[in-house]
Parts: C-alpha cells; structure tokens; sequence
C-alpha cells in the first residue's frame, strides 16, 4: 500500500483510469527510458501488434535486437476484459447497438470478420494462447 500512496507515480491519487491514463501509469512505474527513445514499451506491449522488440537487457543497457517473450500490461488487460465484462476503463462503454432496418427496406451485411488485433488475437498467437490459458484455469468463457 505505500507503494501506491508514497511513491511516484502515486497510483493511489491517479485520477485518468481510460485506457490511456491507466496504460501511462503503469509505463512510468516500469519507467520512461523506452519513451525516451521513441520506441514501445514490452512491459507494456509485447505480446500486441504494437511492439516487435528491443528491451533494457540490464539497467541502462538497450538492445534493439532482444524480444520480450513476457505479455505486456496491455495485453493482459485486454484478454481480462474479454474474459469478464466487469473489467473496463473508465471511458469504456458498450458499443451502441444498431438501428432496426425499416420493414421493407434492405438490411445492412453482416459485419466482416475482424482482422487479427489485440482484442482480437490471431489463431496461435500468444494473445489467443493466453486467452486460452486464462479460460482453462478460470473455467470461463469470453463468448
């Protein structure tokens, strides 16, 4: 609990828990040196199509070739979410559902499938391993 109350970045006070203010906060606790460098953070995105690699291999040491094989904070909370809806930002609200067609008129297409994302992991992906590994020791369906 100190460690929220005292130290910097004060989780305890944070008041931005969108995505992006939650995401923000975990980076500065992992620290910014990755931002330093223009480059994605692992501790917050391996695993997501947002991160390819390079990582601090010791303190102050980067290496650009190196792959964080640990899921970033981001993926972990998108697959939680997806596994149980009482998990959300504070931004995050339902997608509206949409507008009955009109009796005679021409109903729109089913939606395409969605293309591989990190809400939407490919099949063999890790994010979709990890939904797995998740379902089947939680017992949970995300559908």
């Amino acid at each position: 609990m100190d460690a929220l109350v005292n130290c910097a970045p004060h989780a305890a006070h944070w008041k931005d828990w969108s995505a992006g203010g939650a995401l923000t906060l975990l980076e500065q606790y992992n620290g910014l040196g990755y931002a330093r460098r223009g480059v994605p953070s692992p501790y917050v995105w391996a695993g997501t199509n947002q991160y390819q690699s390079g990582k601090y291999v010791r303190d102050g040491v980067y290496d650009p070739a190196v792959v964080d094989r640990q899921l970033g904070c981001a993926g972990l909370l998108m697959a939680m979410m997806a596994l149980d809806r009482s998990i959300a930002f504070s931004s995050s609200a339902p997608a509206p559902a949409p507008a009955p067609a009109r009796p005679g008129s021409v109903a729109d297409p089913p939606p395409r499938p969605l293309q591989p994302s990190i809400t939407n992991p490919a099949e063999g992906s890790i994010g979709a391993f990890f939904i797995a590994l998740i379902k089947s020791v939680f017992g949970r369906k995300t559908t």
